[in-house]
């Protein structure tokens, strides 16, 4: 199978993933991966293969991924080029499927539902975006599901956590940590999805492993569903497990959205988290009983142990900082 974007979040936890289950990888990426290319199968096999080229590059990944089942398209480009490369992207990963005759897997996010969305979210909840992000993530659905000769699957969802740096709980949530405080992008009384990577990449592999899905199908990946305060509650948890809760408690604060909306004027990147801001004002969920009857049961684990696991991966544990808050 062929991971596009693996030096991502999420394609580094599907190559990892799909290699644990004995998939050979082959994994593209526009520069080669920091860490070691290889990793075994279980049965000894050689599991991953890295290979630096570019999405453009369709004949040479196709003539590497030879037989392969599955491309799962992991590339998600910064919000600033977000408008002029998403969608090509996505077309080339369509050819690349096409041409080998395997599924194309595509995770998916809540932006197609708009800022009018209901609670919960299943398959059949209409897409009516309110943002240009959605406008494309619906373009790009849609054309996959409108491509004559091509199977394509979809898994939504919620916002990461785990499986490496870059997006809300640690650039936001918890970058304050070590100083004892946490801070939530939205009111702590709305519930808000969440994915755990490496469970989020394991099903991904279960999905990728049947033989009998419709030509075209979206799934939706429940996820942990918390309120903005059960949220910090179980960070906290997790942090005191560590031995890095402050003596005195941490403290809470609010997101500054009214100064990302000023800076917006100038920063594009910041343009692009205030008009997705309604993502925090808006409760929602991901009901994944579609997916479960598909697939079973898939392990899951812990939510405790899983923030534990995403503190440690981000050095809190041993940072100058905690040890001060500690010591508070």
């Amino acid at each position: 199978m062929i991971v596009l974007g693996a030096n991502g979040r999420l394609g580094q936890a599907a190559c990892h993933a799909f290699a644990a289950a004995g998939w050979r990888v082959i994994a593209q990426a526009r520069r080669p991966a920091a860490s070691a290319p290889g990793t075994a199968a279980p049965d000894g096999r050689a599991a991953r293969v890295a290979t630096a080229l570019p999405l453009d590059a369709t004949a040479e990944l196709a003539a590497l991924g030879q037989g392969a089942r599955a491309v799962v398209h992991a590339v998600n480009p910064p919000y600033p080029r977000w408008a002029t490369e998403a969608l090509p992207a996505a077309r080339l990963a369509m050819d690349l499927a096409a041409t080998l005759h395997a599924t194309l897997i595509l995770p998916g996010n809540v932006y197609n539902f708009g800022a009018g969305m209901p609670e919960v979210l299943r398959e059949d909840t209409p897409h009516l975006p309110t943002t240009s992000y959605g406008r494309v993530r619906c373009q790009i659905e849609d054309e996959m599901a409108a491509r004559p000769g091509l199977q394509s699957a979809v898994l939504r969802a919620g916002d990461f956590f785990g499986g490496g740096p870059g997006a809300w709980f640690d650039q936001v949530i918890t970058r304050s940590l070590g100083r004892g405080k946490l801070v939530y992008p939205g009111p702590l009384d709305q519930v808000h999805a969440w994915a755990y990577l490496p469970d989020l990449a394991r099903a991904l592999v279960a999905l990728a492993g049947r033989d009998d899905l419709p030509a075209t199908s979206r799934w939706h990946f429940a996820g942990f569903s918390c309120t903005g305060a059960e949220w910090l509650d179980a960070i906290e948890g997790a942090a005191a497990a560590l031995g890095l809760r402050p003596a005195r408690g941490f403290t809470r604060a609010r997101f500054p959205w009214p100064f990302v909306r000023a800076g917006a004027l100038l920063s594009p990147t910041w343009r692009a988290l205030a008009e997705l801001s309604y993502l925090w004002h808006t409760p929602h969920r991901l009901d994944g009983a579609a997916l479960t009857a598909l697939l079973g049961e898939l392990p899951s684990t812990p939510l405790a142990a899983a923030l534990e696991a995403t503190l440690q991966a981000q050095g809190l544990a041993s940072a100058p900082a905690v040890r001060t808050a500690q010591a508070r």
